[in-house]
């Protein structure tokens, strides 16, 4: 892995999540029974993964459409353009937005993203 250009905390924190995978301590085979902040918390306790990383897990691996992840420097710039006329925006205003969005946050949060960088991208 370090060949491949991992940090040698990047190569600890994989070697850690396998671990986490071998013993069985996350639970993969209730996720789709899990609510969203169910599997944040089990992953956050991880070495390594944090909420933003959990988040983004949530919504491109588990294709779950309600999540609004306020840590997102992406989410805030364009809610700060597409609301706030471009102004500073706090993680309580862009709560606010978000909460009008749900159950489809997910999906929002994507086109705030494209709405930033309008050219189409393969995904």
């Amino acid at each position: 892995m370090r060949a491949a250009g991992l940090s040698a905390r990047k190569v600890e924190y994989l070697v850690d999540l396998a671990a986490h995978f071998e013993s069985g301590s996350v639970h993969v085979p209730l996720w789709q029974q899990m609510d969203d902040e169910a599997i944040i918390e089990e992953l956050v306790a991880i070495r390594g993964i944090g909420r933003w990383t959990a988040e983004m897990f949530l919504i491109f691996h588990l294709m779950r459409p309600n999540v609004l992840p306020l840590d997102d420097l992406g989410l805030i710039k364009g809610i700060s353009v597409n609301y706030f006329s471009g102004e500073p925006v706090s993680r309580a205003e862009a709560r606010e937005v978000g909460d009008a969005w749900a159950p489809f946050r997910s999906v929002a949060t994507w086109y705030i993203w494209r709405s930033l960088d309008p050219l189409p991208v393969d995904y």
